[in-house]
């Protein structure tokens, strides 16, 4: 088996390891005495809510809503696509009616929220005051801004009406039963889709210091909004949380976990960095290449976490291909390493591939074409570049979402 092929084997089990039709079945909740609403957000979120559609004999009904290309049909419950990453009339529309099925419940009812990573900006439903189009502004600057995962959504849970633990509000009094696949370092519950369902540890005041820690442009309305700091979010030993339970059921170290398993079935030893690796790509990129060439042959390297990419330039590429294009300026044609990073939704920031793979010829391939890496690097246009070498990945949504993954092997 060549690396080439190996590698793409590897990221393949791991995502098998993490389908919603694999670890959700054994966190299906008991039924209630009265009505049953399903209700999520994400990449995942209609795979999940098929699968518990096929799994629940009893009566259900509600509404999920995942991307654009991610819909899977349901007989019970209702998929709505909507845009992600920059929110849109539909997805808002989706969230409102997402609300209008929290109306009315009581104690004997059950309400399930099936959350997956991308529900954040599929539940587009901001605070008072504000509209969907200052939402579009937010989100395009807070994705620009480079700022970790977990401060994006801070600063997201403070300007809407239904995320940081504000749908468990509307759920309560029934019984709410949360299942979760994670796609955050560490799997904060708070941070994946920007908790709506879970307390909120993050205050208007939190959110105002990422906002001039990262000098993200943010609508005068939206500022006026967090200054007031009115509404805050649910926080721990909140009431709305009484009846309330979560559970994540699928996560990053299970496909880290999966993918080791083949590596060494292959014939290959394992160097396991971790699931929580956050940071610039190309700055990660770097010591992972340093790492790389350190290494003895026959190992793979691999790794999980979510790295960002402050834009500077104007082309096309999310944080792994940005990621790979470093990686191989790094190696520099170095023989026998190759690598492969991809997220594991089949969709890298906002393109329409995984992600991409490299090896000792990447270099050579673009030098054969005049193609200059340093300028696609600074151009953050790292799709471009691979796409002209045939080196990117393309796997179409994959229907879970637990990160970014990445493997080097040194051969």
């Amino acid at each position: 088996m060549t690396p080439v092929v190996l590698l793409r084997q590897i990221f393949d089990e791991a995502i098998a390891a993490v389908q919603p039709s694999i670890c959700l079945p054994k966190h299906i909740p008991n039924p209630p005495l009265g009505r049953t609403i399903v209700l999520g957000a994400g990449k995942a979120s209609a795979a999940m809510a098929k699968t518990l559609e096929e799994k629940w004999p009893w009566p259900l009904e509600g509404l999920v809503i995942t991307r654009y290309g991610h819909k899977i049909e349901n007989k019970r419950i209702n998929i709505v696509e909507a845009s992600h990453p920059i929110p849109d009339q539909i997805g808002l529309k989706a969230s409102q009616q997402i609300l209008e099925y929290t109306k009315d419940l009581t104690s004997r009812d059950l309400v399930i929220v099936l959350i997956s990573g991308g529900g954040s900006s599929l539940l587009t439903l901001p605070s008072d005051g504000l509209s969907l189009d200052d939402k579009k502004k937010i989100n395009i600057a807070l994705l620009k801004s480079g700022a970790p995962i977990s401060s994006i959504n801070c600063v997201r849970k403070h300007i809407s009406a239904i995320k940081g633990g504000r749908l468990a509000r509307a759920v309560a009094p029934a019984r709410l039963e949360t299942l979760i696949i994670s796609d955050v370092p560490g799997d904060d519950t708070a941070t994946i889709a920007s908790g709506p369902t879970v307390p909120d540890p993050t205050t208007f005041e939190d959110a105002i210091f990422i906002i001039k820690k990262y000098n993200i442009d943010m609508p005068y309305n939206a500022l006026i909004h967090l200054e007031k700091g009115l509404d805050e979010s649910p926080k721990p030993g909140d009431k709305c949380f009484t009846n309330a339970s979560t559970k994540l059921i699928a996560s990053p170290s299970i496909a880290l976990k999966a993918a080791e398993k083949s590596a060494i079935k292959a014939g290959y030893k394992v160097l396991h960095l971790g699931d929580i690796i956050e940071g610039e790509a190309r700055v990660v990129a770097l010591e992972h290449a340093k790492q790389a060439l350190a290494t003895k042959q026959g190992t793979i390297i691999i790794s999980g976490g979510e790295l960002t990419v402050t834009l500077t330039g104007n082309g096309a590429g999310g944080p792994n291909t940005e990621y790979c294009l470093a990686l191989a300026q790094s190696l520099n044609g170095a023989p026998n390493i190759y690598a492969l990073a991809c997220d594991t939704d089949g969709i890298d920031g906002s393109e329409d591939n995984a992600g991409a793979l490299i090896g000792p010829d990447t270099l050579k391939s673009a030098a054969d074409l005049n193609l200059d890496p340093n300028f696609y690097l600074k151009n953050n246009n790292s799709y471009e570049f691979f796409q002209k070498i045939d080196g990117l990945i393309h796997t179409g949504p994959t229907l879970t979402n637990v990160n970014d993954f990445r493997a080097i092997l040194v051969g």
